[in-house]
C-alpha cells in the first residue's frame, strides 16, 4: 500500500531585474547621442567663432577625462563591490598606454630625427636592433590584443599569489602600491627599452593616418566615449548577476561566503583581472589623445587619485565613480590654471571632506536628497 504525500508548492523565483530602467536606458541613449553625434557636430561643423563651438582643447580634455572615468569604473568593481582597495591601478593604465605607445612609435618609421627604422631614443642610445619585447609592436591587431593581455596577465599572476595568501585590507593596498613603484623604477631605466625618463612621444600616425588632425582627434574622442558606455553596461551586467552578488557577499562577510561553500579566490581573481584589463584599455585610448606616455603615469599619486574619484562620486554605484572622475579632473583643470599652488591642498581637503561628511559620495547625497524630496511630496 502506497501513500501519496502532497508535494510542496513550487516557490516562484523572482524575475531578473532589467539591466537598466526605462529612465536609465533613456539617459544611456542620450549620452550615446551626445558622444557620437552632438559633440562631433559642435567641433567639426560649427564655426570656431560660434558660442556653440566645441574647441579642440575641450575635445582633448573631455577625451582624457573619459579615459580616467574608465579607470574609476574599474576601481569601483574591485573596491566598491568587492571591498579590495587597490593602489596599483595606475600600473595597469600605464601598461596599456605603453603597449599603444610602442605601436605609435613604430608608425613613425623614418620620419624621426635620425631617419632610422629604430625609434629615436634607441638610435640616441646606440641600439642596433629592436629588443625582443618590441617584436609585435608593428601590428595593430597584436597591439589590441596586448593592450588587454599584458595588464590582464600581470594582474592575474599578482592577484593569484596575493589572494591565495589571503592578503587583504591595508596590507593588500600597500603591496599593490609597492608593485607599481617597482615597475616605475624599472621603466625609468634606459636599458629596458621603454624610453627611460622621457618615455614615448612625438607620435605621427595611427593605422597610417595622421594623428594630429581634427578628424582623428574626434574619432578617438568618440571611440573613448563609446568604450566608456560599453564598459558601464558590462559592469552593470556583472554586478547584477549571481557573480556580482557573490562579490558583494565577499565584500561584506568573506568568512560567511566560505562557510556557504563558495571559494572567494576565483571570484576575487576574476574581477581583479577584468578591472586591470579595463584600465589597460583606458591607457591605450589615453596615449594617442594626450601624445605622450612616460613612467610618471605609474606614480603612487596617480593610483591614489583613481581611488579618490571613486570615493568622491560614490562607491558601489558605477555611475558615481564616472561622475567623480569628471568632477575632480574638471576642478583640477580649472585650479591648475587659476591657482596651481592650491590644487594638491584642494584634493586632500576634498578627500577628507568626502570621507567625513559624504561617505556615500556625491551620488549618495543626490539619492538622499531625491528620497527626501519624494517623501515631502507624499506627505
Amino acid at each position: 500500500m502506497t501513500t501519496n504525500t502532497p508535494s510542496s508548492p513550487a516557490i516562484p523565483l523572482p524575475k531578473p531585474a532589467p539591466l537598466l530602467t526605462r529612465g536609465g536606458w533613456s539617459a544611456f541613449i542620450v549620452a550615446l547621442i551626445v558622444v557620437c553625434a552632438i559633440a562631433p557636430v559642435l567641433n567639426l561643423w560649427v564655426p570656431a567663432g560660434s558660442a556653440f563651438h566645441l574647441s579642440d582643447y575641450a575635445v582633448a580634455l573631455l577625451g582624457k577625462i573619459m579615459c580616467y572615468a574608465i579607470c574609476a569604473l574599474a576601481m569601483d568593481l574591485i573596491w566598491g563591490y568587492t571591498g579590495i582597495l587597490s593602489l596599483g591601478h595606475g600600473l595597469f593604465f600605464a601598461l596599456g598606454g605603453y603597449v599603444m605607445g610602442m605601436y605609435l612609435m613604430r608608425q613613425i618609421g623614418r620620419d624621426g630625427n635620425y631617419h632610422s627604422d629604430l625609434p629615436d631614443f634607441m638610435v640616441f642610445l646606440d641600439w642596433k636592433e629592436l629588443p625582443w619585447h618590441w617584436a609585435l609592436s608593428d601590428s595593430f591587431i597584436a597591439t589590441l590584443v596586448l593592450v588587454v593581455a599584458v595588464p590582464g596577465l600581470i594582474a592575474f599572476v599578482f592577484g593569484y599569489f596575493a589572494f591565495r595568501s589571503r592578503i587583504k585590507g591595508v596590507y593588500f593596498s600597500i603591496i599593490t602600491q609597492a608593485m607599481t613603484y617597482a615597475a616605475m623604477l624599472l621603466f625609468f631605466r634606459n636599458e629596458t627599452g621603454f624610453g627611460g625618463n622621457n618615455g614615448f612621444t612625438d607620435f605621427k600616425r595611427i593605422l597610417g593616418m595622421p594623428i594630429a588632425t581634427q578628424n582623428m582627434r574626434m574619432l578617438l574622442f568618440v571611440m573613448t566615449g563609446v568604450t566608456l558606455l560599453v564598459f558601464f553596461l558590462l559592469a552593470r551586467w556583472l554586478v547584477r548577476s549571481k557573480f556580482g552578488r557573490v562579490l558583494q557577499a565577499v565584500r561584506d562577510a568573506e568568512s560567511r561566503v566560505m562557510f556557504s561553500g563558495y571559494a572567494p579566490l576565483p571570484y576575487k581573481l576574476t574581477i581583479w583581472t577584468i578591472s586591470a584589463m579595463m584600465c589597460g584599455v583606458a591607457g591605450a585610448l589615453y596615449v594617442p589623445q594626450v601624445g605622450i606616455i612616460n613612467p610618471g603615469e605609474m606614480s603612487a599619486a596617480n593610483s591614489i587619485e583613481i581611488a579618490v574619484w571613486a570615493a568622491v562620486g560614490g562607491r558601489a554605484t558605477l555611475i558615481g565613480p564616472i561622475a567623480g572622475a569628471f568632477i575632480v579632473n574638471g576642478a583640477k583643470s580649472w585650479l591648475t590654471v587659476t591657482a596651481p599652488e592650491f590644487w594638491l591642498y584642494f584634493l586632500g581637503a576634498l578627500f577628507i571632506a568626502v570621507t567625513l561628511f559624504l561617505p556615500d559620495g556625491v551620488v549618495g547625497l543626490a539619492k538622499k536628497w531625491m528620497a527626501k524630496k519624494e517623501k515631502g511630496a507624499a506627505q
